[in-house]
């Protein structure tokens, strides 16, 4: 038994490395915000994280983002529905964008089109 337990913790360790790392914000700089004047393309209400894809303008044309957001458990505690974006809304998107300097970003906030606003739009 004993040795059974030396084999298997080892093993249980290593399978939680990918846990942790999911969940790490390492990618974005979280000390930075960036306002995007954008329309969605699409929006992903999934489990482990909800997407917004849209569309941003930029000299010579657009540019795709890709923001990642929390939960769709945690984004309803936060106001959020299934149906908060369809594609073709034209919102504004506070992300913290990520390091590389790729387009996408971590979601802080959004302004909808009718006006009202949900999480971190300071």
């Amino acid at each position: 038994m004993k040795r059974l337990s030396r084999l298997l913790l080892p093993a249980a360790l290593l399978a939680a490395i990918p846990a942790a790392a999911h969940h790490s914000y390492s990618m974005f700089d979280m000390q930075k915000t960036v306002v995007l004047e954008a329309e969605v393309v699409q929006f992903k209400w999934q489990n482990p994280h909800a997407f917004i894809e849209a569309n941003v303008a930029a000299p010579g044309g657009t540019e795709r983002w890709a923001i990642e957001m929390t939960s769709p458990n945690n984004l309803a505690q936060e106001g959020w529905k299934r149906t908060s974006l369809k594609p073709g809304d034209r919102v504004r998107i506070w992300v913290h964008p990520l390091r590389s300097g790729a387009r996408g970003g971590a979601y802080a906030g959004v302004r909808l089109p009718d006006g009202s606003t949900l999480g971190d739009v300071s």
